[in-house]
Order: C-alpha cells, then structure tokens, then sequence
C-alpha cells in the first residue's frame, strides 16, 4: 500500500467493525489511514467531505443506508474508488447486483482476515495505479485528450475529442447534451482529468434525484440547526469542490427556484450556507449533463434563458450507442479488460459471433448498458472467451433477424435461440450490418470489426 491510501470500514457491529480496522491496521500499518465509523450516514458523510480510496461495508446496516447505497455514493464522488462488500446472505443476485453497480468484490460472512487484507490490498493498488494514470495524463492543448482509455473511430466522436481537447485545459463551462447512458460523466471526469485542476477534487451531483430543499444544502451547505435533522455544520458541493469541476448532472431536472439561486452563485462565485448569512468566495469551473433539450425546456417556461447561457460555454452533443455501431468492440475490448480485472476473471477475449450480436443490437440504454452486460457475461463465463451463450437472454431475444434462412427460422422477441448455428448468426448479423449501411461493404466491414476481405469471403461464403 502507498502513504496515502485511505480505508474507510463501516459496519454496525462495532466489535465487528473495530475488528476489521485493527487487522487491516497491524498489516499496513503507517502505510495507510483507516476510518472506522457503525452506520450507513456516517459514511455518506465521510464519502462526500474527502477522498477514500477503498471501502469496505457490510451490505446489512440496520437503517435506511445499505451497502449498495454507499457503493453508489463512493462511485458518484469518486470513480476511483474501490468497495468491498461483506454479506451474511450470499446469493447468485446478490454477487450480480454488487459487481453490476461496481463493487470491487464481494466476502461472505465470517470473513477470512487474510482474504480480506488480500482484497484490500489488491483494491489499493488499483485506486492508486489509477491515481498515477490520472497524474500522467496531458494537460495542454498539445497532448492527446485521454478519455477513460478508449477512442473509437466514429467521426462524430472524433470531433467532440478534438472540441473537448481544445476545451479542457480553460476554465470555461462545458454542457454535455445526449440520451441517458452515452457517457456523459465519463466525458466530464475526462475534461477534468486534462485540466490544470485534475489534482483538485470534481464532484458530481445528481439535478434530478433531490429535492429543492435537499439540493441547495449540498450545493452550497448549511448550518446547524438550518432545518430539522441539520444537527451540525456542512460544506456544500461548492465548498468541498473549490479549485477543482462541480458537476451538474442532469440540470434540465432542477427546480425553477433552485435555477435561481444557482444562477447568482455562477455568476457572482459566492455562496451561502442554508441558515447562515457568511458569504465564501469559491472557484468552481462547472460542467453540466442533460438528457432533455433545453431550448424547449426554456420555451416551456421550466429552464430559465439566463442560466442556460450562463452554463452553455462550449456545447457539446453525444450521439446515441446505435449511431455510432462501430465503436462497440472498442467499448466491449476496454470493459471487458476492466470487468476482468474488478472481478479477477481469467476471460481473455470474445468471440467473432458474440461481437456481432452485440454490435447488431440497438442499445437504448447506450454505454452504460453495454458496460452492464459485458460485466454480467464475464461473471457468468466460465470459459477463456465471452461467447454467445454468455449475451444476457433479453438482449439476444430482442434482436430481431431480418430474415429467414435455410436452417432458420424468423426469429421475433421472446422466442428462443437454443439450437441455432454460429454460422447462421454470423450470417444474419452481416445481412443485418449491410442493410443498416445500405450495401456500403467498406462501413460494414468496420462496423462488424472484420477486414474488407473478409467480408467479402463471407458473402460469398454465405451466398449473401
């Protein structure tokens, strides 16, 4: 472990927890901080204030707060971190659910103390490996702009990398405009990952799923005794995020009100905790993410025009997962390499077949379904290459074949695959690519990831 790796444990057994704590201590001791607290507010608390690199939860805490709900709060804060989960209830669903929403791994009570200082172990040296690639990455107009590991070929996608490139090292407001699940996060933790404000902390916030009330104390904080349950003071997000990115996660959701106060706190780079009346001067660059259009919220009388230009430095428009087909093994490569690695899988690869009918779906729930489904094919793969027996049913079920063949029979949703050939799927996923390209080979060809001539020994072949 290096110095500054920090373990937060939390369990509402204490002798429980205390005993995690201290064995974790004895291991790595003045190589890491633990943080020891015995419910689920404590830990969001903890979560939101500084930067925890693993955490480790009991999934059961005896209040409103489970573990799955401190793993989905680690994950807003900070991508880099990495939770374990400790269950005394361990099922198939369970482990899915955990991995699915990204836990690190997953211990079944009574624990093994060494196969958890192993995990803890194993966990850190992640969280600080992606620290360094972090710290590594370019910070000029001049590098390339680094996002999250991956660039496809798609042109669209290729102008918003040069657009952003260009963007990130200034201090202007960024709107990230697209369906839910494109990458929208993922492309404002990479314009902070290039800016000059990358070792200062981004924090993201979620416009939609508070209220008015719930949202303006963790924006901009509040005192003790500013409402009832406000038993001390907060830093809000504005606070906590100074000299580093805020962002505003699906802010066409925010109450006209909240638009309001907002607005002045943009403008004027001054905040006020809810209950107090002491301004704090803050620098915060802002980047928004929506999945509605704006333009008509504002005819609509729900966005105010004001702050839609206040936050609309650069504009930016992320196209949907089904138009852009041909970055899909670029996406399944990088997750499956990431899923192998969370998980421990020894799964190398996926097989041609499989690719297909991953490329030939339509995706609405874009990359972050995606993600989700290569994550569950490599829990459920017992074998060196992900395979079509591995395509979660509903996603092969839904794919609907464009026509029968000898040997098989139009397929429509819900109807079973068993027993059809890896030929004749093969078959129907290029007769599926040509007619979404319109008989364009050169496109289909680097849509299905093949060469050219392999596409043509393949028509031929098939007798397309």
């Amino acid at each position: 472990m290096s110095s500054d790796i920090v373990v937060l444990v939390v369990d509402d057994e204490r002798d429980h927890a205390d005993g995690i704590a201290e064995a974790l201590e004895k291991l790595y001791t003045k190589r890491a901080k633990t943080i020891t607290v015995y419910n689920g507010k404590d830990a969001l608390e903890i979560l939101r204030e500084q930067t925890v690199d693993v955490v480790v939860t009991d999934l059961k805490l005896g209040g409103d707060i489970d573990g799955l709900a401190i793993l989905e709060e680690a994950r807003k804060h900070n991508g880099r971190t990495e939770v374990i989960l400790i269950t005394a209830y361990a099922t198939i669903d369970t482990c899915k659910e955990a991995i699915r929403r990204g836990a690190y791994d997953y211990l079944v009570k009574p624990i093994d103390i060494d196969q958890l200082r192993t995990l803890v172990g194993q966990a850190s040296r992640k969280a600080s490996a992606a620290i360094q690639r972090d710290k590594q990455k370019p910070t000029t107009g001049k590098g390339r702009f680094e996002f999250e590991g991956m660039r496809g070929t798609n042109p669209a996608m290729e102008g918003i990398f040069e657009v952003l490139r260009r963007v990130a090292p200034t201090n202007i407001s960024v709107l990230i405009e697209g369906q839910s699940g494109t990458g929208k996060e993922l492309l404002a933790r990479a314009i902070h990952n290039n800016s000059q404000r990358r070792d200062k902390p981004f924090r993201p916030i979620n416009c939609a799923g508070l209220s008015e009330t719930l949202l303006e104390s963790e924006l901009f904080g509040h005192v003790k005794g500013a409402f009832t349950g406000a038993t001390g003071d907060r830093k809000g997000l504005f606070e906590v995020a100074d000299k580093g990115t805020l962002l505003l996660d699906e802010i066409g959701d925010m109450p006209l009100n909240m638009q309001a106060k907002l607005l002045r706190v943009l403008e004027d780079g001054i905040v006020i905790p809810v209950g107090s009346h002491k301004p704090t001067v803050v620098d915060v660059r802002i980047i928004s993410t929506t999945n509605h259009d704006l333009t008509e919220l504002i005819e609509e009388k729900k966005f105010r025009q004001d702050l839609y230009f206040r936050i609309k430095g650069v504009n930016i428009s992320v196209p949907a997962l089904r138009d852009r087909a041909e970055d899909i093994p670029a996406f399944v490569k990088y997750f499956l390499e990431e899923a192998t690695a969370e998980i421990g899988s020894a799964v190398t690869g996926i097989t041609e077949a499989a690719l297909m009918i991953l490329m030939s779906y339509d995706w609405p729930g874009n990359i972050r379904q995606l993600r989700n489904c290569i994550r569950t094919m490599v829990v459920m793969c017992d074998r060196d290459k992900l395979d079509v027996q591995d395509i979660p049913p509903e996603i092969v079920q839904r794919r609907q074949l464009a026509a029968p063949t000898a040997g098989l029979h139009q397929q429509t949703v819900g109807e079973d695959l068993a027993g059809v050939s890896l030929n004749e799927l093969e078959k129907q996923a290029i007769i599926d690519t040509l007619a979404k390209t319109g008989n364009n080979r050169e496109k289909a060809a680097k849509i299905l990831g093949i060469g050219e001539r392999t596409l043509y020994r393949k028509i031929k072949e098939y007798k397309i």
